[in-house]
């Protein structure tokens, strides 16, 4: 039964993204099934064999050793401030940010990302059916992050149709930065983690393909790649280490605002009506909880946290997932772990309407004008990656 629901939730999104299709005519279906069937592939290979087990694994470590690393740093400057035996989440998971971006700017500097970003970037397009730049533009925002990699599209920014800018943000929302990946490590299993990151990389392609269908004309698809001016190793260094503190201040900051927010609202809709905002909010969601594969006895609670994640953020979810008073199956926590590995939240269309506006004023108010649309997409990601994990496991 859990099969049949999996392949209809399948259908159902699809079926979405087909209604909110800007021309369905247009709509290729072949490169959608191909990415459908690699998606369950690659998905039965990381959860379902030991090749895939040592895969995780591999990765898990090398994630658990760069947190050591960043541990070391962190206890230096803050040690003593933290009780014996204390794991305040801000020294623990979110300063190691600093460190993992320090290491992701030697990896720029070097020249390895932008050769692995291209080269990946280009054997995906030959498997999407989309243009080189959409597909460097969903590799490169999940190694840099979704605002930093409207940087190294700079020069062509003005150049592209709001159809293809659509795709491009798209993609953005749908994944995650590797900087954060190590501090989801430390409230999620790894292996939902990297799951969610391969399968979102196809998923924004077979959303994309769907709304926002368009033919790309191979004389407007050549990739240039913006380039910082030159700066020394400790100057790039420097930066580096700067932005990644200010992805652990800001993500800190939202934190508290938006727990402290959800708990004020839950207060108030218990004395109110005597059920918590969270629990409105999880009954809204159990539908599409329940067509992820989310047995119903347990899609309002997975409802709730699916809402917390889209009006807050994926770290909110988190911590709710992993520290809340549930009891989830298995099955369960490893569809909602996969279904929460992305930046479709609310917030999001901030952050990217901000980053391609400090670029380009015009395609920055483009974005803006679709936001909603973007979210609606990015969000059908998430549910289309569960639902794949849902037939795996």
């Amino acid at each position: 039964m859990q099969y049949v629901i999996s392949i209809l939730g399948i259908l159902f999104v699809l079926f979405l993204a087909w209604l909110a299709s800007s021309n369905k005519k247009e709509i290729r279906f072949k490169p959608i099934v191909i990415m459908i069937i690699i998606q369950i592939l690659l998905s039965l290979l990381l959860l379902n064999t030991e090749f895939g087990l040592t895969i995780i694994k591999g990765i898990a470590t090398v994630f658990n050793n760069l947190l050591k690393y960043a541990n070391e740093g962190v206890s230096f400057v803050f040690g003593g401030i933290a009780n014996e035996g204390e794991t305040p989440f801000f020294l623990t998971v979110l300063l190691p940010i600093v460190f993992i971006s320090a290491l992701i700017g030697i990896l720029q500097y070097l020249k390895i990302l932008p050769f692995l970003m291209k080269g990946i970037g280009l054997l995906l397009s030959k498997v999407n059916g989309m243009g080189k730049l959409e597909s460097y533009n969903a590799v490169a925002s999940l190694m840099v992050g979704q605002s930093e990699v409207f940087i190294t599209l700079k020069k062509q920014l003005d150049l592209l149709s709001n159809q293809r800018l659509y795709t491009l943000c798209a993609s953005a929302m749908s994944t995650v930065s590797m900087s954060i990946v190590g501090a989801y490590m430390t409230m999620l299993e790894p292996k939902y983690i990297v799951t969610a990151l391969v399968l979102n990389l196809f998923g924004g392609f077979i959303i994309a393909t769907i709304i926002n269908p368009y033919e790309v004309d191979p004389n407007e698809d050549i990739l240039e790649i913006e380039e910082h001016d030159k700066q020394s190793f400790f100057e790039m260094l420097g930066e580096y280490i700067l932005d990644g503190f200010k992805v652990a201040i800001i993500v800190g900051a939202m934190l508290i605002g938006f727990i402290a927010l959800m708990a004020g609202f839950n207060n108030v809709f218990e004395l109110l009506f005597h059920v918590s905002f969270q629990t409105i909010l999880g009954f809204l969601f159990a539908p599409i909880a329940f067509i992820m594969g989310i047995p119903f006895s347990e899609a309002v609670s997975a409802g709730a946290i699916m809402a917390t994640k889209l009006v807050t953020n994926e770290f909110v979810a988190m911590l709710d997932l992993s520290g809340g008073n549930y009891h989830f199956s298995e099955r369960t926590t490893g569809i909602l772990s996969v279904f929460l590995v992305s930046f479709a939240n609310f917030s999001s269309i901030g952050i990217i309407v901000g980053a391609v506006k400090s670029l380009n004023e015009q395609k920055g108010n483009a974005v803006a004008r679709f936001g909603l649309r973007l979210l609606y997409g990015a969000t059908l990601v998430s549910i289309l990656s569960s639902i794949i994990v849902s037939l795996i496991l």
